[in-house]
């Protein structure tokens, strides 16, 4: 018998994803250009998806002024961009198909009893068979995962009760968990590597849990130092960080590489964006990253 052939590797495919509770900043600018080059570097695919599954947290005008921004910073998507309003019908698709697998079911305990009894879910209905009114839908974790391997940051492990504990996919209000949406977004799209915020190292864990339970292939992972304030807080929309300039987005572009550690000559500041973007697709190595989670602003 002739041996099967060695499987051909799948053509990459990254994304963008910001939820638009704001206007992007300079943090999320080198979210967006780490994915964007890591992708572009390799021929691939770079795919944007606006995160808009929790109204109350949402800004008017923000989907659009996410995308004018990133069109502005010459960080051009393929395709159109994916809205998680949109796809509530698939979200549940997958509950229902988690509930007949018996990998999940309902609980109807609140935050404040949850808090009260340490912190952490105790699976205290998951043998109540309780009904979906009122109550939040939890996944089983028969199988948690305490470790994984980012290919910047190296070894990851988590503490144990938050690989362990049953996490919500829907939210007693009706709202989808960020956990359930995003891998089933990028489980669809076939997203072959995750680049983004080390802010998201932790429930990195409990979305590769989900993905086995959905017997999907795990995409690799990149978490990219976070921009964080001289006191260390992270730079962020609830921190009131300064949105991009859209009048002149090349001293941004140059920061944000230099921030990469990619060492942008000091001529390219005065570049086009096209020319900008060229020279950082050429250049792009993940390796000289700096393997940190966090980076002060003004300290490279």
């Amino acid at each position: 018998m002739n041996p099967a052939p060695p499987s051909q590797p799948r053509p990459y495919i990254g994304r963008f994803a910001p939820s638009p509770s704001g206007p992007l900043h300079f943090g999320s600018l080198v979210a967006a250009l780490g994915s964007f080059l890591q992708a572009r570097s390799q021929g691939g695919r770079w795919l944007v998806r606006i995160e808009d599954i929790d109204p109350p947290r949402e800004m008017a005008g923000a989907s659009s002024l996410i995308l004018e921004t990133l069109e502005a910073h010459g960080l051009h998507w393929d395709g159109e961009p994916m809205f998680q309003s949109r796809r509530h019908a698939r979200y549940d698709e997958i509950i229902e198909q988690l509930y007949r697998a018996g990998a999940l079911y309902w609980c109807r305990c609140t935050r404040r009893e949850i808090m009260a009894s340490g912190g952490l879910y105790n699976g205290h209905c998951r043998e109540l068979g309780l009904s979906p009114q009122g109550c939040a839908a939890r996944l089983r974790q028969p199988h948690p995962v305490y470790r994984f391997d980012d290919e910047l940051q190296g070894e990851i492990v988590v503490p144990a009760g938050l690989a362990e504990e049953d996490l919500i996919v829907r939210r007693r209000d009706g709202l989808y968990a960020y956990n359930l949406a995003v891998v089933v977004d990028d489980m669809d799209s076939g997203i072959t590597e995750i680049v983004r915020g080390a802010d998201l190292l932790e429930p990195t864990v409990r979305q590769i849990a989900l993905y086995q339970t959905l017997g999907a292939t795990v995409p690799g992972w990149v978490h990219l130092p976070l921009a964080v304030l001289a006191d260390g807080n992270k730079l962020s929309k609830q921190n009131h960080a300064p949105a991009l300039a859209l009048d002149d987005v090349r001293p941004a572009l140059w920061q944000a590489l230099a921030f990469l550690g990619q060492c942008p000559p000091p001529e390219l500041r005065e570049g086009t964006v096209e020319e900008i973007i060229a020279w950082a697709i050429a250049h792009w190595r993940l390796a000289q990253v700096p393997h940190q989670q966090k980076i002060a602003l003004g300290s490279r």
